[in-house]
Order: structure tokens, then C-alpha cells, then sequence
């Protein structure tokens, strides 16, 4: 078996094979580093998603917040900018696409908080056409929800008033002040008012990336497996098909 495991081709499907254990590592570890960052966004959400809040102002500044600081619970109080409200498009609830509905909140202190106050249908006319929206409590509140990191720039030119997505730097551009490096997924308002509806509850759900992860890493050394069980076989089988020495007894030879 061995001479046999020794010819071109077997060192051939040897080196395919040698390749293709390193390729499933590799997608193993990728699979197993999409679990861990599922699985540290688990952890973040159920460490601080009923957690007491904090004032906004001991989490965030005007520079980026961590991702260590998303869903942490806070408390924010001052006077929305209702004038300078945003609609974020193309925003999934339930299945259905809407508008998720930003208002800048101007603080206390002065900075200005950008809070995700819920979300919206589209408008009957058609998406093109600005939504009806419940209006922010006018004069002093106090926003309770959680802290969300900005999103990605899709590169689109919006309508005024409108956002492709939750990008804090476009955001800020069409903003009477500068906002606070993350913004607010409202849970609560006080005082109380119509609001639109409230964001669905985040997923803490870790998905299949660790079961393919392990499936990854258990295809190596099942395909190992077989590449040796197909040259045993083959061995065996051209050892059978061999011919063996014919004898040749004594009174042959005389006979010839």
C-alpha cells in the first residue's frame, strides 16, 4: 500500500487533500469568530437591557461610542428639535418596510442626543411621500431607552429630511448642533404621548455558526478517512488482480 500511496496520483489527491484541511480550518475559524461576536452581543444585551439606567452624559461624547457601550441603559432629559426630526428609510418591522422616526434631543447640558423614537408605515400615497408621524412632546422629557452604535453610510442622496441609514455624520449634517458619538433607541417617554411603534426586542440568538464551525473541523479528518479507505481498497483490489507464477513441475521441463 504504501509503494501505491507513493505514485503521482496519490501523492496528488495526498496534497488536495493536505489543501483542502487548511481551507476547512480556515472557514471553521471564520464560522467560530461570527459565533463569538454573536455571542458577546448576546451577553451585552441581556447584561444591559433591564439593567437601572444612566444618565446618557456618563456613557457618550461627541466622539464614537464603543462597542462596549451599546445597549447599555440610560436616561436622557431635555427638549426635542421636533423642526429637525428624521426619517430613516427602507426600515423593516414585522415584515413590513417603513420609516424608523429620529428626533434630535437637545440636553440639559447643551450636547444633542439623536433618539430612534420608533417606527412608522408607509405613508397610503406611496413611499416617496413623507408618512404620518406622532409628534414629540414639546417642552421637557425625559427619554429612558438604549444606546445603539451608528450604522455604515449607504452612499445614497435622500430627499431632505430623509436618511438611508442610522450614519451619525449625515445625521449630524442636517442637525442644529453636534451629536453625541452614538444615539437612543427609545424605550419610554415622560411625559407620556403617542409615540410610533416601539423597535422589535433585539435577537440574542447565537444562530448555526458554531454547529458549522464544528462541522467544518469534523469534515477533515472524515475526509482523511475516506482518501485512506480508497487506497487501501485500491491496494487490495490490484493485489488480487495480480497474476500469480505459474509452477512449472519437473517432468515438464523434461518433457521439453
Amino acid at each position: 500500500m504504501l509503494r501505491r500511496a507513493l505514485t503521482p496520483r496519490w501523492l496528488g489527491w495526498f496534497a488536495l487533500a493536505v489543501l483542502m484541511s487548511i481551507v476547512f480550518v480556515w472557514l471553521g475559524q471564520w464560522q467560530w469568530g461570527k459565533y463569538e461576536d454573536k455571542a458577546a452581543g448576546a451577553d451585552r444585551i441581556e447584561n444591559h437591557y433591564a439593567a437601572t439606567p444612566v444618565p446618557v452624559t456618563d456613557v457618550l461624547t461627541d466622539t464614537p461610542a464603543s462597542l462596549e457601550d451599546e445597549w447599555i441603559r440610560v436616561t436622557a432629559t431635555g427638549e426635542y428639535l421636533a423642526d429637525e426630526q428624521l426619517l430613516v428609510r427602507n426600515r423593516p418591522l414585522d415584515g413590513t418596510y417603513g420609516y424608523e422616526v429620529l428626533v434630535p434631543l437637545r440636553l440639559r447640558s447643551g450636547e444633542v442626543l439623536l433618539v430612534d423614537r420608533g417606527w412608522v408605515d408607509n405613508s397610503p400615497k406611496g413611499a416617496d411621500v413623507d408618512p404620518e408621524v406622532p409628534p414629540a412632546p414639546s417642552g421637557e422629557v425625559t427619554a429612558t431607552g438604549w444606546i445603539r452604535l451608528g450604522e455604515k453610510s449607504l452612499g445614497r442622496d435622500m430627499q431632505p429630511g430623509q436618511l438611508a441609514s442610522i450614519n451619525l455624520p449625515e445625521a449630524d449634517a442636517e442637525v442644529d448642533g453636534t451629536l453625541l458619538g452614538g444615539y437612543l433607541s427609545l424605550q419610554s417617554e415622560d411625559p407620556k404621548v403617542p409615540r410610533p411603534d416601539p423597535l422589535e426586542v433585539p435577537d440574542t440568538g447565537t444562530g448555526p455558526h458554531m454547529a458549522y464551525a464544528i462541522q467544518w473541523w469534523l469534515a477533515i479528518p472524515a475526509f482523511w478517512v475516506f482518501l485512506v479507505m480508497a487506497l487501501r481498497r485500491e491496494a487490495q483490489d490490484g493485489s488480487e488482480r495480480t497474476p500469480r507464477t505459474k509452477k512449472v513441475r519437473i517432468w515438464d521441463e523434461e518433457d521439453g
